[in-house]
């Protein structure tokens, strides 16, 4: 390689390698990684905890993102997947999508009731389903992401992420 060569690659690597603005990215795609911890993970600290790992890996890594491989939120759910993967196996437990339970703003003994009786049931049903079909529901629900980027994130194809994404709610439907 001569040395303008050398110098023409380095440059297109600092151009691909260009500063995020991470003030936006992180306003934009914090609240879609905790949600993804919550479909996954047991536990406000520990979600919390891991979303807080996840930023910190991939700001003290940014020097590794490259925007013609992937875009920013693949790059940073790829971190949040191995992150909840390191964190499942230390716990040698699986979590439920009782996590994703959203609050009630308005309470009653009989709507609590109701409530955590429907989480108990989903609670059930998602105990059945593979690590896959828990993680692709994770991916789409809890971090609200579409079928391209979980295919790039999963190494599926966009088609067979719907399909999978359908049949696995299909099948808790028919369970309900």
């Amino acid at each position: 390689m001569t040395a303008e060569q050398t110098v023409q690659r380095g440059l297109a690597d600092r151009v691909l390698r260009r500063e995020v603005d991470w003030d936006a990215m992180y306003a934009e795609q914090l609240p879609r990684v905790y949600n993804f911890f919550r479909f996954r993970i047991r536990g406000l600290q520990d979600i919390e905890d891991l979303t807080s790992r996840t930023f910190e890996k991939a700001w003290r890594g940014r020097h590794q993102y490259r925007r013609d491989r992937a875009g920013f939120a693949a790059w940073l759910f790829g971190i949040a997947r191995n992150v909840a993967a390191d964190h499942l196996r230390s716990m040698h437990e699986h979590v439920s999508i009782d996590a994703v339970a959203h609050p009630h703003t308005e309470s009653t003994p009989e709507g609590d009731a109701t409530f955590q009786s429907d989480i108990q049931r989903l609670t059930k049903l998602t105990a059945d389903l593979t690590d896959r079909d828990r993680e692709l529901l994770a991916l789409k629900y809890g971090a609200a992401l579409n079928n391209r980027l979980i295919a790039e994130l999963t190494g599926l194809s966009e088609s067979n992420v719907g399909t999978i994404l359908h049949r696995t709610v299909e099948k808790l439907r028919s369970q309900w």
